[in-house]
């Protein structure tokens, strides 16, 4: 059995832990729906999924009856720090992007938009593997410099989004997408587009890339071997358009693909992936969805309007924290009133216990004819119920209001059942008894019931068919002619 050393544990232990302070540092995504959704909103959602992955929920599962409380609670513990929320309305589709667990909260107006299958469907040659979801894509924001506060909060929830990357430290070959988000300042509109990212080498023919793929060009058309080596030679009008300075740079470091060697020149090239959206801001809101306005861009208020409304809220929650300091109080002199009367209720509990104590050694004059002294008609119980307004302690009224009771119920069944017993009946019958003569009236008079026996006596006595061994009563012959003539006669007889 493998058994690792101490030095290859604390070697495992110590790339886990930095695995896990990595992992729990960059920002993590739950991206959903709230509300009724078609079913194109719904695989824009997934592919949104796809665009945040890998630190995002995949399979993150809602039912109907969840709401945005329960997600927020779940976040916490999973590190999630941002929500996209997407619903939708007869009119448009929209997009809530927010910031947990505080806020804000912005709220976008999906103009168009455009699913993964329906951009691949367009290109004549995608770019799309698995291996270029396992690293975050690469966050490129244009046009967010321009003056306003809501320019610059939008700029600051999208950069919080992805993690962040370090320049120096960087490597080259776990960049295999970018985000692009462009934001049009004279329209207000934000264009969201997401690439796939190759780098190709610079500076050398078509052939001569094949012949470092592995793979032999095809020189029928050739006249010399040196034009498969010249430069510009045999490339096509789109790689010819792709490459100019705009995307060439240099390589610091080594990339995947051959010919893309460090300090050397080479093309970097985008191919849209999908999804792609068109996005206006609305509104900016405080919180989770429930604070002030901070940003509408529909309806717009001057200082003394802004001031005006922060005043009365302030206003409320002076109202609220007194109608609560005077509701504390309230519920706090109930409780001290509730305490003495349950002390006063104590002290004459006690001495009535006294009283009956004292009460019970002398003789109650008032017993007449052996017959037992009267019972108290006072419930403490329900005194102290009244009094306390609550349940009183057993420990206290044992003794005295469940003996009594107990009492009381025995003496109370042992008078009715004196009553009853001294009650005279109708009639002077006696409920259970019969007469003599009512069992034989019932069953025919007592000679008839001891003639038949029935119970216990022979049955075939009185039968009137002849059975084994006997012979058969006058007027019941065998079927024939002489049975038929002696009904006849009896007939004529009648």
């Amino acid at each position: 059995m493998y058994r690792p050393t101490k030095t290859q544990k604390k070697a495992r232990s110590t790339a886990n832990h930095v695995a896990e302070e990595v992992y729990g540092g960059v920002p993590h995504s739950f991206v959903f729906h709230r509300g009724q959704i078609g079913k194109n909103v719904g695989q824009l959602i997934m592919d949104v999924r796809r665009v945040m992955e890998p630190f995002t929920a995949e399979s993150l599962k809602i039912k109907k009856k969840n709401v945005l409380k329960d997600f927020v609670t779940i976040a916490g513990p999973l590190g999630v720090t941002h929500f996209i929320i997407f619903s939708k309305t007869p009119t448009s589709v929209n997009m809530r992007l927010a910031r947990l667990p505080k806020g804000p909260t912005l709220h976008f107006k999906v103009l168009k938009y455009s699913l993964i299958k329906d951009v691949v469907s367009t290109l004549k040659k995608h770019r799309m593997h698995e291996q270029q979801f396992t690293h975050h894509p690469l966050l490129i924001l244009n046009n967010f410099s321009s003056e306003g506060m809501h320019v610059k909060l939008m700029a600051s929830m999208f950069q919080n989004m992805f993690p962040s990357i370090n320049v120096h430290k960087v490597n080259l070959n776990n960049i295999k997408r970018c985000v692009l988000i462009n934001y049009n300042a004279e329209s207000g509109e934000i264009e969201f587009r997401h690439y796939s990212l190759k780098v190709v080498p610079v500076g050398m023919s078509r052939g001569v890339k094949k012949l470092m793929q592995e793979r032999f060009p095809n020189m029928n058309k050739l006249e010399d071997i040196s034009e498969l080596l010249m430069k510009g030679a045999n490339l096509s009008e789109s790689e010819a358009e792709q490459d100019g300075e705009h995307n060439i740079t240099e390589l610091p470091q080594v990339y995947s693909g051959r010919g893309n060697m460090a300090s050397q020149q080479s093309a970097v090239r985008l191919t849209e992936i999908g999804p792609r959206m068109t996005l206006q801001l609305t509104k900016i809101q405080e919180g989770m969805g429930e604070g002030n306005i901070l940003y509408h861009a529909m309806i717009s208020k001057t200082e003394e309007e802004i001031q005006e409304i922060l005043n009365r809220k302030e206003a409320q929650l002076k109202d609220k924290e007194g109608r609560r300091k005077k509701q504390e109080q309230n519920v706090a002199q109930k409780k001290e009133k509730q305490e003495e009367n349950k002390k006063k209720s104590l002290e004459g509990i006690k001495r009535k216990l006294a009283e009956a104590e004292e009460d019970s050694e002398v003789e109650d004059p008032g017993a007449q004819n052996n017959q037992p002294a009267a019972v108290e008609s006072d419930d403490e119980v329900e005194y102290y119920r009244q009094a306390v307004g609550q349940e009183p302690d057993e420990d206290v009224l044992w003794s005295t209001s469940k003996k009594r009771q107990r009492r009381q119920t025995t003496e109370e069944k042992r008078s009715r059942r004196e009553r009853m017993e001294a009650k005279p009946r109708p009639g002077g019958k006696t409920f259970g008894a019969k007469k003599a003569g009512d069992r034989e009236k019932k069953f025919g008079g007592k000679k008839r019931f001891e003639g038949n026996k029935t119970f216990g006596g022979n049955k075939n006595k009185d039968k009137s068919f002849r059975s084994k061994g006997q012979k058969a009563k006058p007027g019941f012959k065998k079927r024939g002619a002489g049975a038929k003539q002696g009904f006849k006669q009896r007939k004529g007889k009648g």
